[in-house]
């Protein structure tokens, strides 16, 4: 599959309409997957504002985000209109305290 424009421009507005936006399996209020769920409940325990899309119910997102960010898998997570990463890298980053000062950054811009 190749990206559209348009799921191109779908994708571009979700993430320059949201700090922090991530493309996951389900949502914040139910995650469907053990790695979705590791993100929700990292953004949970900062206490951040986030926004959520379900890559279950949009397959065309499911696709087109993988391709968009050049990264095979979900959850994917953009912070102030960047990719950070997946489960593995928001845990990293968690734990080392860079993923806060990036939060902290985002959202004070």
């Amino acid at each position: 599959m190749t990206i559209t424009p348009e799921l191109q421009a779908r994708i571009d507005s979700y993430i320059k309409d949201n700090k922090i936006m991530v493309f996951m399996k389900g949502n914040k209020l139910m995650p469907q997957c053990g790695f979705s769920n590791n993100v929700v409940q990292i953004l949970n325990t900062l206490g951040v504002p986030y926004e959520t899309t379900d890559v279950l119910a949009d397959e065309e997102i499911r696709q087109g985000i993988k391709e968009y960010s050049e990264w095979p898998t979900i959850p994917q997570v953009y912070i102030n209109g960047e990719f950070v990463g997946g489960s593995d890298v928001m845990i990293e980053m968690y734990n080392t305290g860079e993923l806060q000062q990036i939060v902290e950054v985002a959202l004070a811009s």
